[in-house]
């Protein structure tokens, strides 16, 4: 009985942390808000220039941004643009962020911060519809 219940408490352990060993790619959405002079190109430029710090921090190398400005909205004054970055793994991500903090990536994102502002964020597993 007691083999029994340690096996069921193991394949429960295994079922409810598998999503953290999932093969999808890590991706971070941030809401931002634009200050009202700031144009599309300022965000593009300060966007590639986070991205190129993001690329020299191990487990950033392979790591993809977007910068998605809306075209048609119906919940104005909410969000100016979403940013989105994509990391091919969690283990990538993880070792990322465990290098983020105080690098040269870390300090043109307090750069941005002048002109965009992106406060929320979720981070999502994404997996591709084939």
């Amino acid at each position: 009985m007691k083999r029994s219940l340690l096996m069921i408490l193991v394949a429960l352990t295994i079922f409810a942390v598998a999503p953290a060993f999932a093969g999808g790619e890590a991706t971070q959405m941030w809401r931002c808000e634009m200050d009202d002079d700031t144009t599309e190109a300022q965000v593009m430029e300060g966007a590639l220039e986070w991205l190129a710090a993001v690329k020299k921090i191990k487990g950033g190398e392979n790591f993809e941004a977007y910068v998605y400005f809306p075209i048609a909205v119906n919940a104005t004054g909410e969000t100016d643009l979403m940013f989105v970055v994509t990391a091919p793994t969690f283990k990538e991500w993880g070792e990322f962020w465990d290098g983020y903090e105080g690098s040269e990536a870390a300090k043109i994102e307090t750069a941005n911060n002048e002109f965009v502002v992106c406060p929320d964020s979720v981070v999502w597993e994404s997996m591709k519809v084939k």
